[in-house]
């Protein structure tokens, strides 16, 4: 049983590192390899990560492309294994947990993505997966009409508040900071659309997974550490004019709409 890993990082040499420590002392008895796609990197990482970790491929970007083309990097240069691990390089691996992932989907074959539980260094529970957006979300997250009644009402439908988080469920759609997919699901589905610079491409690809007729699974038996920073949430309304990461979610969700229409759908 082989795991490949395509491990994304944007400026944050520290927390890869970490990330990669991880994944050696804890990957058990697969075998592996490692894909690292680094974005625009403040210090050139090849020479330190090639030597620490034989066998693996670093691959730096000059400009900030963006997290679907950062993964889809990584994925075009290394060749996969039965699993893929698509992951942010500011996460932690502990023990045992690929084991669970792996062992969860050997007996549920129909599933192509699986998405383990989230957490922070505090052990406080991440909110990562979701129902897919109606075309109002977006404003209710991003606006005061968060706070009215049908705003509250739609974002606790996308938030899943209903759902306890204690068992797998079929979910929507995933966070991409940690997506493990089935190989031979991935080879039917594709790359990530790299028409999202980031957000909405986690979004897009699990829809795609749903399309073929795949699950996407949320497993809160499988946790991971994530240092999660929220780049396009820091002044509450001002962000609306402020704030470029909520412009580039704005931007992602209309072309998002353009692609699959404005009827959210149902597939389980």
């Amino acid at each position: 049983m082989k795991i490949t890993f395509v491990i994304t990082s944007y400026q944050a040499p520290e927390l890869l590192r970490l990330c990669l420590k991880s994944l050696q002392e804890n990957i058990g008895d697969f075998e592996y390899n490692v894909a690292v796609a680094d974005g625009e990197p403040k210090e050139n990482l090849k020479q330190e990560l090639e030597s620490l970790y034989p066998g693996i491929v670093y691959l730096a970007t000059e400009k900030n492309v963006g997290y679907p083309a950062l993964v889809n990097l990584g994925l075009k240069n290394v060749p996969w294994g039965d699993y893929i691990m698509a992951m942010n390089g500011d996460m932690i691996i502990p023990a045992g947990q690929l084991g669970k992932m792996v062992s969860y989907l050997e007996q549920h074959r129909d599933i192509g993505v699986l998405g383990p539980q989230l957490l922070y260094f505090s052990k406080k529970p991440q909110n990562s997966c979701f129902r897919f957006y109606h075309p109002l979300t977006i404003v209710y997250r991003r606006t005061f009409l968060g706070k009215t009644s049908w705003g509250k009402k739609d974002l606790k439908r996308f938030s899943m508040e209903d759902y306890d988080r204690l068992s797998p469920r079929n979910v929507d759609w995933i966070m991409g900071s940690a997506m493990f997919l089935r190989q031979s699901a991935l080879e039917q589905v594709g790359l990530m659309d790299e028409r999202f610079f980031m957000y909405f491409e986690d979004v897009d690809w699990c829809r795609r997974f749903w399309e073929k007729g795949f699950r996407v699974l949320f497993f809160p038996d499988a946790q991971l550490f994530h240092y999660h920073g929220k780049l396009s949430k820091k002044r509450g309304l001002l962000d609306i004019f402020f704030n470029k990461y909520v412009w580039i979610h704005i931007i992602s969700g209309l072309k998002y709409f353009l692609k699959w229409g404005w009827r959210t759908p149902r597939y389980y």
